[in-house]
């Protein structure tokens, strides 16, 4: 692997979102996530969670923000929320349709108190539809779009973790959502509701693929096209050592460079982008990565521009040069994790360590 590496730095951001407050009704998977990236890029978040959670400061997700403990089912704790909002700019919450409502912290209640405050909203079905209501979880909601089909080995689908439906298609969307309400308040001086869906986020992640379905250019199917493993130049490869490398040589350019280094002579190889000359090229370049280990792979092939890379585990992840030399990874409280991104010239990120918290306070620190 690439043995070019750069000192590790540390700095303190403010964000290009200080200043914006926000409040996190507590959750699991996309909400914190979204959560601890409006904090990295400095909004000031606070998180309302039930009496007796204890906040973690090894959790990556929970990072980044103050924690208040109230019983939200207390006529109490749900007045001091609501004056807590009137001084937020966004709220934040993952509940099935209707929990807030029934809680008397709906959009209706919330926005007539804080008429500029953007309600973002965070479910797998949406605010309404047939399955609105219904339990689910990433698989459930990927698979309703088309995207599981099309990931996995001929036989079957394979998950791609939760990263299409609770983080691609879930929190990055409840992300620009959120951003772009507050930036549209800015100029209206009114909020709204930001009804971020992982069935609509992971659908949209999918646009690509239906254009190319239109323009001719994608089968439905797994292993038949040239970004799902059905191409032999994209693809991941076995190795002598039992590791793994993957290769992307679609552009003609990249492919002729891969030839050479991979010194994949045999004519059959000019049969490119030939479909049906696919699965046995495949195998020839298989029996090709197996002859040599993934470290031989590695100074052949990393850094051309083949469009290589050796597969690696998290925790190898975590010491490749090139991760290093960014500063990808940061510790924190003894947990290697990764980093706030994207990043910024003027507005650094970083991620804040705020101390314990009582609403009181915060609603007398917002109202300033």
């Amino acid at each position: 692997m690439l043995d070019k590496s750069a000192p590790s730095a540390s700095v303190r951001a403010s964000g290009p979102l200080s200043g914006f407050r926000i409040v996190e009704f507590a959750g699991i998977g996309p909400g914190p996530f979204a959560c601890m990236m409006l904090a990295d890029m400095g909004a000031e978040v606070v998180t309302l969670d039930r009496v007796g959670a204890k906040k973690s400061m090894k959790s990556v997700a929970g990072r980044g923000r103050k924690v208040i403990e109230l019983d939200l089912k207390d006529k109490a704790a749900i007045a001091q929320v609501l004056d807590l909002l009137a001084s937020a700019d966004a709220l934040v919450e993952g509940f099935r349709p209707g929990v807030m409502e029934r809680l008397g912290l709906g959009p209706d209640v919330v926005l007539a108190r804080n008429p500029k405050l953007v309600f973002g909203r965070m479910t797998g079905w949406g605010q309404e539809g047939p399955l609105a209501n219904a339990a689910g979880h990433d698989i459930n909601y990927i698979s309703i779009t088309g995207a599981l089909a099309a990931i996995g080995t001929k036989e079957a689908p394979v998950p791609p973790l939760n990263l299409v439906g609770d983080f691609g298609g879930g929190a990055l969307y409840l992300v620009v959502g959120v951003l772009a309400a507050l930036l549209e308040a800015s100029r209206s001086g009114k909020g709204q509701v930001v009804d971020a869906a992982m069935c609509d986020g992971a659908a949209s992640l999918m646009s690509f693929f239906f254009d190319m379905t239109t323009l001719g250019r994608w089968t439905e199917g797994r292993n038949q096209n040239f970004l799902d493993g059905g191409a032999h130049f994209y693809g991941v490869y076995e190795c002598a050592c039992g590791h793994f490398v993957s290769i992307g040589s679609i552009e003609p350019q990249f492919y002729a460079l891969l030839r050479e280094h991979a010194g994949l002579t045999d004519a059959d190889f000019d049969a490119q982008m030939n479909p049906k000359a696919w699965p046995a090229l495949k195998e020839k370049l298989k029996a090709v990565f197996k002859s040599k280990t993934r470290e031989d792979w590695c100074k052949i092939m990393e850094g051309t521009d083949i469009c290589f890379a050796p597969v690696l585990t998290m925790s190898e992840a975590t010491k490749h040069p090139h991760m290093v030399a960014r500063n990808v990874f940061i510790e924190r409280h003894g947990v290697k994790q990764p980093a706030p991104a994207p990043r910024f010239s003027r507005t650094p990120s970083g991620v804040r360590e705020p101390e314990a918290a009582e609403i009181g306070a915060v609603m007398a620190a917002w109202k300033r």
